[in-house]
Parts: structure tokens; sequence; C-alpha cells
């Protein structure tokens, strides 16, 4: 009978996390001459839904074992905030940092982090959030399974993970209900945002977890990656314009007198928008 604690493969169960580090939504610019997001002057922080599913990987590993791998893609300084997830209770991140990957649009951010994943070997299963802040594209996810070739299963707020059958259940909300799927491993997992409550970094395991051994770094040349696939070379898609959305002044009313005169006039003017 197969050990709980190993993948049919032979080696321990691999869950691996793709992990972002975002500008804060209302802080981030964009820059209208190269229109890209200007995020010099904003704080970051790990893109929220990547935090759970980061907490779902987790769990399957306090059950059955394992090793759980952060893998993202981007600059030197993504590095401490990744570190937060070592803290948590993954086991290594792998940063993906090269020039050549900037201008990547989500085509070419998943061949990017597709290589990533298949440079660490055998792999059970694949956490995404199910959109970053800053894109909220939600291509990110599926275009993985297509480059990895992987069984998915999107917008995810439960999975089972039956080693035995190495199946893995997801289940997710439908209007009026929920529907379980259930599809072989490997395979890529979108994660709902706020499924879960990642739980607290472990400061007991916060000078392991910034040991510099504690991440590898890796290149357009570390993946082999094939030039015409990976940053603005690699992205069949653009920003050809910026226009911004038209926004309304408040009117700022103010109504006085008591609480039975304040009720009646709002009811009055609620039926004249309402009317109109």
């Amino acid at each position: 009978m197969e050990s709980l604690g190993m993948s049919r493969d032979g080696h321990g169960w691999h869950f691996v996390v793709c992990m972002k580090v975002v500008p804060k939504p209302e802080e981030v610019r964009v820059d209208p001459e190269t229109r890209r997001l200007d995020r010099a002057g904003a704080r970051s922080e790990i893109n929220p839904p990547d935090m759970n599913a980061l907490e779902m990987a987790l769990q399957l590993k306090d059950r059955f074992g394992g090793r759980v791998s952060i893998v993202s893609m981007g600059p030197p300084f993504f590095e401490p905030y990744l570190r937060v997830g070592l803290a948590m209770g993954a086991d290594h991140i792998y940063l993906l940092s090269d020039r050549k990957f900037g201008g990547a649009d989500t085509l070419a951010t998943t061949y990017t982090l597709a290589r990533g994943i298949q440079k660490l070997g055998p792999v059970d299963l694949v956490f995404c959030g199910e959109e970053s802040s800053d894109g909220a594209t939600g291509q990110v996810p599926p275009g993985l399974a297509e480059w990895l070739d992987f069984n998915q299963i999107t917008l995810v707020r439960q999975i089972e993970l039956d080693p035995l059958r190495r199946v893995v259940r997801g289940r997710r909300e439908r209007a009026g209900g929920y529907e379980i799927l259930e599809v072989p491993l490997p395979a890529v997992i979108s994660v709902k945002t706020g499924c879960n409550e990642p739980r607290f970094m472990d400061y007991r395991l916060k000078p392991w977890a910034f040991a510099p051994e504690r991440v590898t770094v890796w290149n357009a040349a570390d993946l082999e990656a094939d030039e015409a696939f990976i940053g603005t070379a690699g992205s069949p898609t653009w920003v050809s314009g910026l226009a911004q959305a038209p926004s309304r002044e408040r009117k700022r009313i103010r109504l006085e007198g008591s609480p039975e005169e304040v009720a009646r006039v709002l009811a009055e003017r609620l039926r004249e928008l309402l009317g109109a």
C-alpha cells in the first residue's frame, strides 16, 4: 500500500505555491509613457489570494507530509516579502529573476513560471491565488495548467487529496449551491480569495527563514527558456492607451432636523431618485 507521506513516484509529496509581490492597490500609479504600473512610490505586499493558496498547501503538508516550494517571478526586492512564507511553514523559495522577464503579459508569465516548476522535478499540486490585485485577469492558473499539461480546478474553496487513488477533489461555489470536481494528479488549483485564514508566522522559524540558502534565484539561462516566449518579446498583448474614468462630484446634501423629519425627507428624496 502506498504511504500517505509519499507520492506515486516515490518522492515525498511536493506542493508548489505560485506567489506574487504586488503594490498596494490604493498607492499604485500608471506611467503614462510606458503604460505600465509605476510602483516606485507604493508599498508592497504579498498578493492576498496567494496567501490563501499557501495556507491550503500548508494544510496538506501538515496532514500528509512532504514539502512546499514557493515559486515567484519578479525582481530581487521580492525576496524578503516571500520569506514570510518560509516563516509560515514553506520549505524553499525559487525566485525567477532576470531583466529579460520584464514586461511580460500573462502568456509570457505563465511560460516562465512553468519552466521554473518543471525544473523543480516531480510536482503533485500547484496552487495559485485566483488572480493578482494588480492585474486581476485570472489567467495565470489556467495558463500554467496548459504549459505544464496538468489537470486543473479553478476557484476552489476546499480541497481533499486522495493519496491512494492519486486524485484531488475541489469544492467551489455555484449560483444557488456548490459543485465538487475530481481530477487526477498532477493538477493546478486556483484558490478563491478569503477561503481560509492564513496562519501567522512562527517567529521561532524567523532565523531559519531568513538564512541565505533558503532562496534559490534562477535567471532565463538557468531555466533554459526560449527568449521568444519571455518578457516583452513573448507577450502578444500590450496596453495601447490610457483613459481616466469619468467621476461625478458629490452633492454633499446634509439633512437637518429631528430624526423623524430627516427620515421623511430622506424617503422623499429616495422616491424621487427611484422614480427618475
